[in-house]
């Protein structure tokens, strides 16, 4: 499932409380959608990675009553006392048997040890496939059954939305836009070290932030996205070199364009990224207007993306234009 029908899934679910475990390859941003989730429905979010925890961990600590002569159990300080939220079990098939015990009781009972958990809070886990390469114990049937069970896809449409909402670089979203399979190449039957996923392309855009000499891009890059990647990306950054002056298309005083794909590409993410930095509806008028003169599916493209981030446009002169250009392409 693809992370904006899940999100919406989940979310349903949360509010119902009904416990939910999120499966997917690494670095493909589960634990983002669900603290996305939290905060878009302004509720609480604690993450647990429950494989760097002991059993005792969430169970607490026993102790001797003077009063009762009993045993009680100290519950830990880092579980929810009140309120609402997400208990998010970061991991839960990675962590040892004796820990997703203690995590069974939770999850099956919303108690553990002398702890209950308030009625406010929803659970919801995530933890990588067995074939993932990562250190993973099968879940015993019973907790599986707890779950509803959702399995994460990368999906391109969905990561060039969210990387334009998170104002990622506009050079790592037109590369993606234009090599799609570079946005994950994840590979559990290959041992390198370093591949691209979601994640690592914010690695990228950590590093590019960082103002590195030219001299060590190429290795920093690598290390984050893999060397064949790197070197593809670099090549194309040089392509940002030969774009049209995206300021002065928002402000209608060029229409220069290019015929060259891999410019295009560049052009189309830049524009909607410079867009967003400040929408307005006099660069609106102007980004539709130009794109009647670009190639139909950068044209399309710049809208569907604009229209991703809630750009409202049916209002406009020029809109109205575009769709008896290209409306024939959204059928």
């Amino acid at each position: 499932m693809k992370a904006s029908d899940l999100t919406k899934s989940v979310s349903a679910l949360v509010a119902q409380k009904v416990p939910t475990f999120l499966w997917g390859a690494p670095g493909i941003g589960k634990s983002s959608i669900v603290k996305q989730i939290a905060q878009k429905s302004g509720v609480g979010f604690i993450d647990l990675r429950l494989a760097l925890m002991d059993p005792t961990d969430l169970k607490g600590i026993p102790f001797y009553d003077k009063e009762t002569h009993t045993a009680l159990w100290a519950p830990p300080a880092f579980l929810p006392r009140e309120g609402e939220g997400i208990l998010f079990l970061d991991e839960l098939n990675s962590a040892a048997p004796a820990v997703q015990s203690s995590a069974y009781q939770l999850i099956l009972d919303r108690r553990v040890g002398e702890y209950e958990l308030p009625d406010g809070w929803a659970i919801v886990a995530a933890g990588n496939r067995e074939g993932d390469r990562g250190v993973t114990y099968r879940m015993p049937a019973p907790l599986a059954n707890r779950f509803v069970h959702f399995e994460l896809e990368v999906d391109v449409d969905d990561w060039r939305a969210w990387a334009y909402k998170a104002g990622l670089d506009s050079r790592i979203i037109a590369y993606i836009s234009y090599k799609n399979e570079h946005l994950f190449t994840f590979d559990a039957k290959n041992d390198v070290k370093s591949f691209a996923t979601p994640r690592s392309w914010e690695y990228v855009a950590n590093i590019l932030r960082a103002d590195l000499e030219k001299t060590l891009l190429l290795e920093t890059i690598s290390g984050a996205v893999g060397r064949e990647i790197a070197v593809g990306f670099l090549g194309f950054m040089n392509v940002m070199q030969r774009l049209p002056n995206i300021g002065a298309i928002l402000e209608g005083s060029s229409f220069e364009t290019s015929d060259e794909v891999d410019v295009l590409y560049a052009l189309s993410s830049g524009i909607v990224s410079k867009y967003l930095q400040n929408p307005n509806e006099v660069y609106l008028e102007n980004v539709l207007h130009y794109s009647l003169e670009l190639k139909s599916e950068f044209a399309v493209m710049i809208v569907q993306d604009l229209q991703r981030n809630a750009i409202t446009m049916e209002h406009s002169a020029a809109f109205k234009e575009w769709v008896q250009k290209f409306s024939y392409l959204l059928e």
